[in-house]
């Protein structure tokens, strides 16, 4: 790594640590129960305050979205904080915590370092939908009011959850450091905040389920351990599907059964290759936070990942304190909201689970009566209104009928398939997959392998604890969005594929919640049977559990061994700019983009070629935020909810290219408000009747690097 590289990112870093000590204050009271008081949440806590405040003020049309401004409401930020800090002696009572923030920070920028290595030996923003986020990113960036215009669709807004894009943007802003490079940045703090936050977490629930009595001393060591081994599941596990490196590879996309393949241990790890483990059900995707993070797609559900661990570290703190008053039933609406905005699957889970705890935390200790399920009734009610009141700036741009098309059930009976629809519920022909056991249990053994010696373990107890009661419901819960794309799916635009979007959203968070609980069991368990067990054959028993158990534990962590040096080769240090590798493919591109960057202010429309999902079309109005007429076509075609809306434009943008009749052009550039038209490599390469002269007659050049030029229409 280069000292440039590095000192920017403690650049990046300094920002992300400022916003976390501003919001110390506020972190310290949501989070009154924890170990650490939530120090490594305030990050978190930080920029999604900020960044909201910014879009709702910007949404508003009050201010500009610059970097002046996001330092006008950091001030204001500052003396709220301030003044909470004032009224709670918040300096004082944390004094003594002062050495546990400086290791956890630490460990977060040893982590902040370490991927941003990794992705700086393949930090190219190409391939799968990097394109799609990277353009949202840039879009956001050349924004002054929002919503951002859709880089690919002028001159509509998106019509995307794009919140966690505006998070990145609004850190790329205030840090001032390039996108190309905060594109990488921000996929290495993804990963850092996983870590971190999971290891609060996991410290958090050990010190409470050990603490019988106040005034015990529980063992460093003990707390360490169980933050670690949470961060790790959490963070850089996988599943059981590593156990198939040591056989001969089945044919990509129709896995067999293991007893069907042959073993082989003289050429391991037999071309395993990695995505496999997130593609093992047929027709599905079953991803998980390590795949995502070697990936780096800087998706909704993956900026979001910081979100929902906070919601469940928040449930976890009113949980134990057995109290939650308005001031945190709306904070949870308020993460709610940043999490539909971002992630709108993760807001509906979650949502849930808050209900659930409510309930839980409400209802009498003893009987049900009417007056405590009225107080939970309203106190469930507040978190949803103040999630539609945080979220509604954002819905009010929003069409979801775009991305979703009913709810289908899988395997109908004939006659209501018949029927076909009743309401919102399809009844289709040919929609019956199911998930063969021995892939579920592939998928999630693991884990309830732990979830069934939990379950031993407490009947041996014949007691149970709070943390206990709170995994068992984050258990439960996983256990039902495992079920779910079992029996149902939400509809969509992928015809053979129709249940994978369902299984994909659901489990991501079933594997989560599941690498909370599984950690949390290992340490519970190893725990008692050091100290806590008193009869030898409950020892043996349990000890059985952790026998296997790690054996278990060695298979699932294989997988970052496999998968990382898959994608990222002999992890040969280039850099951490992201948009450096058009320099070699499209030398006159890369060029261009960097001119369109640095002279062209706002968003004015600009004319590139139309090209299919998934290629390198499209790099223009991706790489500099400027909308053009239309980028990758599936992609608006579920946006937008239709195939009509996108497709005209392809016709438009041929005959903007080839046409011979300025008439024609000159309506076409009028109706888009076309301000300048770029031609290169693929332009030339796609419209091969590309009619040039008739350009020179509408304009003039602005920019010409051989192979690429910029007309800039009159």
């Amino acid at each position: 790594m280069t000292i440039l590289d590095f000192l920017t990112i403690i650049q990046w870093w300094s920002i992300l640590f400022l916003l976390g000590v501003i919001f110390i204050p506020i972190t310290q009271t949501i989070f009154s129960s924890f170990f650490d008081k939530g120090y490594v949440f305030s990050k978190v806590i930080g920029y999604s305050v900020l960044s909201y405040v910014m879009f709702l003020l910007s949404i508003l049309h009050f201010i500009h979205f610059t970097f002046i401004s996001l330092l006008f409401i950091l001030f204001n930020l500052i003396i709220f904080n301030f003044l909470v800090a004032k009224k709670t002696r918040t300096w004082t009572s944390i004094s003594r915590l002062i050495p546990l923030f400086i290791a956890e920070e630490l460990i977060f920028i040893l982590c902040l370092i370490s991927w941003s290595f990794i992705r700086g030996t393949q930090p190219e923003i190409i391939g799968l939908e990097k394109f799609m986020d990277f353009g949202f990113v840039n879009s956001i960036l050349r924004s002054e009011y929002f919503p951002p215009k859709d880089m690919w669709l002028t001159p509509y807004s998106i019509n995307y959850y794009y919140f966690g894009h505006l998070i990145t943007a609004v850190l790329t802003k205030i840090s001032l450091i390039n996108p190309s490079i905060t594109y990488n940045l921000m996929i290495a703090t993804l990963f850092s905040l996983c870590f971190t936050l999971s290891f609060s977490l996991g410290t958090t629930l050990c010190y409470h389920a050990f603490l019988i009595k106040k005034g015990v001393i529980i063992k460093a060591k003990t707390l360490f351990s169980s933050g670690i081994i949470t961060a790790f599941l959490l963070t850089l596990s996988g599943n059981l599907h590593t156990i198939y490196s040591l056989f001969l590879p089945y044919t990509h996309g129709y896995p067999i059964p293991i007893g069907e393949l042959i073993f082989s241990i003289n050429n391991f790890p037999n071309r395993y290759w990695y995505p496999d483990a997130t593609r093992f059900i047929y027709n599905t995707i079953h991803e998980f936070p390590i795949y995502s993070f070697v990936v780096s797609d800087l998706h909704g559900h993956v900026i979001d990942i910081p979100i929902v661990i906070t919601i469940i570290a928040i449930l976890l703190n009113v949980f134990l304190i057995k109290s939650v008053n308005n001031y945190k039933l709306i904070i949870l609406g308020f993460f709610i909201a940043i999490a539909f905005m971002s992630n709108v699957w993760d807001s509906l889970i979650y949502f849930l689970l808050i209900s659930i705890f409510i309930f839980l935390i409400d209802i009498d200790k003893n009987y049900l009566n009417i007056n405590n399920l009225f107080k939970s009734g309203k106190n469930i009610f507040i978190v949803f209104i103040t999630f539609l009141l945080f979220s509604f700036p954002f819905s009010y741009y929003f069409e979801p009928s775009s991305l979703a098309h009913g709810i289908g059930i899988l395997c109908a009976p004939k006659f209501l398939t018949d029927i076909s629809r009743i309401g919102p519920f399809l009844f289709e022909i040919n929609h019956c997959q199911k998930s063969p056991f021995y892939q579920l249990a592939t998928l999630y053994g693991f884990f309830y392998f732990w979830v069934l010696c939990f379950l031993g373990f407490l009947f041996i107890k014949r007691s149970i604890r709070k943390t206990d009661i709170f995994v068992l419901i984050i258990i439960g819960l996983s256990t039902i969005l495992i079920i779910v794309p079992e029996f149902i799916y939400i509809k969509d635009i992928y015809p053979n594929h129709y249940r994978a979007n369902t299984m994909f959203k659901l489990v991501y968070q079933s594997f989560i919640m599941l690498s909370i609980s599984s950690s949390y069991i290992m340490i519970r368990i190893l725990h008692s049977v050091k100290n806590n067990i008193d009869y030898f054959y409950k020892k043996v028993i349990l000890f059985l559990c952790i026998i296997l158990g790690s054996c278990l534990i060695l298979i699932v962590s294989a997988y970052p061994f496999f998968a990382i040096p898959s994608f990222y080769g002999k992890l040969d240090y280039k850099g951490l700019d992201g948009i450096k590798y058009l320099k070699k493919s499209y030398p006159d591109d890369y060029e261009s983009i960097l001119w369109i960057n640095k002279n062209i202010k706002g968003q004015p429309v600009i004319l590139e070629a139309q090209g299919d999902s998934y290629t390198e079309y499209a790099r223009i109005s991706s790489n500099t935020g400027l909308p053009t007429l239309l980028g990758w076509t599936v992609h608006e075609w579920l946006w937008r909810g239709s195939y009509d809306i996108p497709s005209p434009r392809i016709v438009e943008i041929k005959n903007l290219y080839e046409s011979n009749d300025i008439s024609i052009v000159k309506k076409l550039i009028k109706k888009y408000s076309i301000a300048y038209v770029f031609i290169g490599s693929l332009e030339k390469r796609k419209y091969i009747n590309l009619n040039e002269k008739i350009f020179n007659k509408l304009g003039f050049i602005i920019f010409n690097k051989k192979g690429s030029k910029i007309y800039k229409i009159y």
